[in-house]
């Protein structure tokens, strides 16, 4: 068995001698950051059962109620930071090695963490914005949540339409735009690292695979199991903090 130091040497090596490399992140790499797992053990889809979309868009008491999730959701968002994982994505971009940054999480760490709009692909959206979804038109979070704590109202465009957080939600489709620009960077990429992700939740989870079956190495950092674990096409799996593994493997990569 391979010591994790050698581990974090061979994903060093992959990194020096990328030059575009694809990274596709979920809950693990904001767990450190205080933003809770959502399918981990304590994960919020434990304890909190999401409002489907079509109850959202049609029974006022499930709009009450998503808005109060919300709510709470909010509090862990507005308290956390970018960590260490965050920063080392920013590290590759800025040394020039980023092709996209793919994420399945909502939170808005990798953008607070310096990634840049050109290189990030928010495939379930972000809960920074709300979306009117009659007109489209986006707007800050916070001073709905704020109108929402006092009023106790589902908040509503000025054009009349239901005003919703700019996520992906259960029964909703994704945007085609932002699934194609994932799959381009897949098509693109001549590496390509899957971080803090169960790798379960399609499409996204297939993003990856699509430059692995071309030949590209694919390498895997999560604590805990994921569904690519066997995949024929994994150059490389780490099982551990991604965290603590990515930015160092980042840093001896780039120096």
């Amino acid at each position: 068995m391979i010591a994790m130091d050698g581990l974090i040497l061979q994903l060093a090596g992959l990194i020096a001698g990328a030059d575009e490399i694809l990274i596709v992140t979920g809950a693990g790499v904001s767990t450190d950051s205080g933003i809770p797992d959502y399918r981990g053990p304590k994960g919020v889809w434990k304890t909190e059962r999401p409002v489907m979309y079509q109850d959202f868009v049609n029974d006022p008491v499930s709009r009450v109620e998503y808005w109060d999730q919300k709510s709470r959701a909010a509090e862990a968002f507005n308290a956390a930071h970018p960590g260490a994982a965050h920063r080392a994505c920013v590290e590759l971009e800025e040394a020039g090695k980023l092709h996209i940054l793919v994420t399945q999480n909502v939170d808005g760490l990798h953008a607070a963490a310096g990634t840049t709009t050109g290189k990030l692909v928010e495939v379930h959206g972000t809960a920074m914005e709300v979306s009117c979804l009659e007109c489209g038109d986006r707007s800050p979070t916070q001073p709905h949540l704020d109108a929402f704590a006092e009023s106790r109202e589902a908040p509503i465009c000025q054009c009349g339409g239901l005003l919703k957080p700019a996520t992906i939600s259960f029964g909703q489709q994704l945007d085609p735009m932002t699934m194609y620009r994932a799959q381009l960077a897949a098509e693109e990429a001549d590496l390509v690292i899957a971080l803090g992700s169960t790798l379960s939740v399609y499409p996204a989870a297939d993003v990856p695979l699509i430059a692995a079956r071309r030949g590209v190495p694919y390498a895997i950092v999560n604590r805990g199991e994921t569904d690519h674990d066997g995949s024929i096409h994994l150059t490389l799996r780490i099982e551990g903090d991604v965290s603590v593994v990515f930015p160092q493997a980042v840093t001896t990569a780039l120096t």
